[in-house]
């Protein structure tokens, strides 16, 4: 009932089952480990890439899979089964290596996507600052021309692989307040200048480290630019609606496990005499989950087909995905947890790792409050 391989081609079928089964194998029996030790599986994230998924919507010239955005969600839903958090940092791996591909120049691209795609470098998306979370246009790290080199001083927060990870997609001011005024910088590690804060204790995604992304003086060449000054925001933008839909598709991972979870605990939990799936309320809450998990997916994989062709309706529709299937998905798991009882509160058991772990896609990519913002704007805007 909740198969999640109907309606796709024979191709995105076989993708799938390998994606699954590399949930299932190389990641699922470690997803606990890397949580409580706070390991970043480095070698395991290298298996994957050897799959296709460093680089899964990246053109084959510079090593990517070139493969849809459709894709790309079954894909990171299938991955999210055997660890959310791993999985969501190789999405959002994945969309910096696409911000190179697609917004980057020739040598750009030849330069930085091919170590990306096969994972031998790690990136990271560097917009959020102290001061700047959802109002993101008023971000203060500057980047000063000096000749072949901008001089950047700031900092940003919450950088998901940041210290860990090789290369930085950062945005920056050059100009004027406002939007108008940010431009893209990629910035290698080792850099001058370049520095990290603590690592921060989460409550979940501890299978990647977070930290503060610093700037003291650090000189960046002019080369590494992305497009022209002043384009940075439309390219932060542009990658954050399918960052979007990525992290939904994550949810989704998470939501199908739980309700496996929840369905294979009550067919073996006896109370009162009999197992759990005897009791009505309990058989029409998982119909509930199933239900809201199909509903979901249809969303997700309609936002990534608008976005795949450029629909003038994309950016609501990845919008609405990110709001409904975040908060759905955390129910979803939420319900499951609760079914389990006591037991689902004991580490021991992967539910309540999946309810951690995918609590922050309703705060990461643009909360949703931040989503409901874009999708009521676009409504009242429209001719």
């Amino acid at each position: 009932m909740i198969c999640s391989s109907y309606g796709l081609t024979d191709e995105q079928k076989e993708f799938q089952k390998v994606a699954f089964d590399f949930a299932a194998n190389e990641m699922a029996p470690h997803m606990a480990e890397w949580d409580q030790k706070e390991i970043f599986p480095v070698e395991t994230m290298r298996k994957a890439a050897q799959l296709g998924f460093g680089g899964i919507y990246v053109q084959p010239d510079v090593g990517g899979s070139g493969l849809s955005r459709l894709d790309t969600s079954v894909i990171f839903e299938a991955l999210s089964t055997g660890c959310v958090s791993t999985t969501a940092y190789i999405s959002i791996h994945n969309m910096c290596a696409w911000m190179i591909d697609t917004f980057g120049n020739n040598e750009q691209r030849e330069k930085f996507c091919p170590d990306l795609c096969l994972m031998e470098k790690f990136a990271s998306y560097c917009l959020t600052e102290p001061g700047s979370g959802s109002d993101a246009a008023s971000l203060l790290t500057t980047a000063q021309r000096k000749g072949d080199l901008y001089i950047l001083n700031g900092s940003k927060a919450f950088i998901s692989g940041g210290g860990d990870t090789d290369i930085y997609v950062v945005m920056c001011r050059t100009g004027g307040k406002g939007p108008k005024g940010i431009s893209c910088l990629v910035v290698e590690k080792g850099t001058p200048g370049l520095s990290f804060g603590k690592k921060e204790k989460k409550v979940g995604w501890n299978s990647q480290p977070t930290r503060a992304v610093i700037f003291e003086d650090c000189a960046v060449p002019v080369i590494n630019r992305l497009g022209e000054e002043g384009q940075g925001f439309g390219i932060a933008m542009k990658g954050l609606n399918g960052g979007r839909i990525n992290i939904a598709s994550c949810s989704l991972g998470a939501a199908h496990a739980c309700v496996q979870l929840a369905r294979d605990h009550l067919l073996v939990r006896k109370q009162f005499g009999e197992t759990l799936s005897n009791n009505q309320f309990l058989q029409f809450r998982l119909a509930e989950m199933a239900t809201k998990l199909v509903a979901s997916r249809l969303l997700v994989r309609e936002a990534a087909t608008a976005l795949q062709d450029g629909r003038p309706d994309a950016v609501s529709l990845c919008s609405m995905a990110k709001l409904f299937v975040t908060d759905e998905c955390f129910n979803i798991c939420n319900q499951a947890l609760q079914m389990h009882g006591g037991y689902g509160y004991l580490k021991d058991y992967a539910v309540q790792q999946f309810v951690r772990d995918i609590r922050v896609h309703q705060i990461l990519e643009g909360t949703n409050e931040v989503m409901r913002m874009i999708i009521s704007r676009n409504l009242l805007t429209e001719l």
